[in-house]
């Protein structure tokens, strides 16, 4: 601007000038204050076009650059919801694997309960053979004998075998016919219910109505797992999803206490494990379990 101001004033001195005195001629000054003027003219508009050049490399830069961030802003945005898919997708997959371990746990105590029956049987059938070798009456020999305490059982006779029962719940559950297995389950606590799977399928008749979305009956039925049940299998297992439960009902507190609880009750299970894990996409902190007291 000031270049542009001085080449004017310039130029309106030397009009001036020119005007004047027009009747002795143009001098030499004014010609060169006028050659001076139209060169300085011609570097204005040379910095004019060279300051436009520029201008637009600088616009077009700046154009590039936007659209980088927003290529950049759209892949960050597609990595953010992948990121989050994959995240749902390996909890999902490790409560699946959580629910295959249970199922082996299951499997597990089972095979004892059937190795424990077959080894009493064995048992019988050795006594009874020492029995009859020593010459006294074989008290299981006899057909009567092997029905009498079937007989102290009114309602055995009209249940399924609780192997059978048990084994077919688990089944069902498994496939995910959670009615006939809830059904199933519910039985089985009904005909057999201080037998050691007793407190396996009250956990499972609470997992049905946990994925079922009943969050409320499960936080009950999960509470006679550890109560009716507290040495089982599956109290760990109870604890830490009575936890789930109680964050899906919104209570916070509540469900982040019992996971802490759960931790510090079994801190090497699996189940801690999975309660860390929630607590730290909480936000949460793991508590620390209190030193023992020293005894006074």
């Amino acid at each position: 601007m000031r270049v542009r101001n001085t080449v004017s004033a310039l130029a309106v001195l030397a009009m001036l000038f020119t005007n004047v005195n027009p009747a002795f001629g143009v001098s030499k000054e004014i010609i060169q204050l006028q050659t001076q003027v139209q060169t300085l003219s011609d570097q204005v508009a040379r910095m004019q076009q060279s300051i436009d050049e520029r201008l637009g490399v600088m616009r077009n830069l700046v154009e590039q650059s936007a659209d980088s961030v927003n290529k950049m802003s759209v892949a960050v945005t597609d990595l953010q919801q992948k990121s989050q898919a994959q995240s749902a997708d390996t909890n999902s997959k490790l409560e699946q694997v959580s629910g295959q371990i249970q199922s082996l746990h299951d499997t597990v105590d089972e095979l004892k309960a059937r190795l424990a029956k077959i080894t009493k049987q064995l048992d019988d059938i050795q006594q009874g053979g020492q029995n009859l070798a020593a010459g006294q009456p074989a008290m299981a020999a006899t057909p009567g004998a092997m029905a009498a305490p079937a007989g102290n059982q009114p309602s055995a006779p009209a249940a399924p075998p609780p192997d059978a029962l048990y084994n077919n719940a688990l089944r069902d559950y498994n496939a995910g016919k959670y009615e006939l297995s809830s059904q199933e389950f519910g039985d089985y606590l009904k005909y057999y219910g201080t037998t050691d799977l007793a407190g396996n399928a009250q956990f499972y008749l609470a997992d049905i109505e946990y994925r079922q979305g009943n969050f409320d009956a499960a936080v009950k039925d999960y509470d006679k797992v550890l109560e009716q049940y507290p040495g089982g299998s599956k109290a760990a297992a109870a604890q830490l999803k009575k936890g789930y439960a109680l964050l899906e009902l919104g209570q916070r507190e509540a469900g982040v206490r019992e996971l802490n609880s759960l931790i510090a009750r079994y801190p090497r299970s699996i189940e801690a494990s999975q309660a860390r894990d929630r607590l730290k996409r909480l936000g949460v902190t793991t508590a620390t379990p209190p030193p023992a007291k020293k005894p006074h």
